[in-house]
């Protein structure tokens, strides 16, 4: 499995809990383990579960960057898109931003809409220009 398609499968993981916030993420993955839609991933499960352990910092730079949108108006796609990258940015040192950026907007293209792939794009590219002045 590539790297491509372990990441989509965290992106799964995190839009599913959007809507069993009362399950905890490992229980999600047994259920997509034994439902068979979910291939044994060490990257997707350590990743979807580490969104969640970092919620409220990953949360806070949706709430910062989304100038004009409530993390609550957004659509539940992208901000499985966006929790996911910007996961990847602050706690996964290996992976270079510029390709959670390019896979975050790869995953928006397939799953929302043009116009929400510009809006990642946007708010991780803000994002990752001001980490590195910092």
């Amino acid at each position: 499995m590539t790297r491509t398609e372990e990441r989509e499968q965290a992106f799964v993981l995190i839009f599913e809990k959007e809507f069993n916030m009362d399950t905890s993420m490992d229980d999600i993955i047994s259920y997509a383990a034994e439902a068979d839609v979910f291939s044994e991933s060490a990257f997707a499960s350590s990743l979807a579960k580490a969104v969640f352990e970092n919620i409220d910092a990953v949360d806070a730079v949706i709430d910062k960057y989304s100038i004009g949108w409530k993390k609550s108006r957004l659509p539940k796609v992208t901000l499985a898109i966006l929790r996911l990258a910007i996961c990847e940015m602050m706690f996964v040192d290996s992976i270079p931003e510029s390709v959670s950026i390019n896979e975050a907007v790869e995953l928006a293209k397939k799953y929302a809409t043009a116009e929400d792939a510009s809006f990642v794009n946007g708010i991780l590219g803000s994002y990752s220009r001001d980490n590195k002045n910092e």
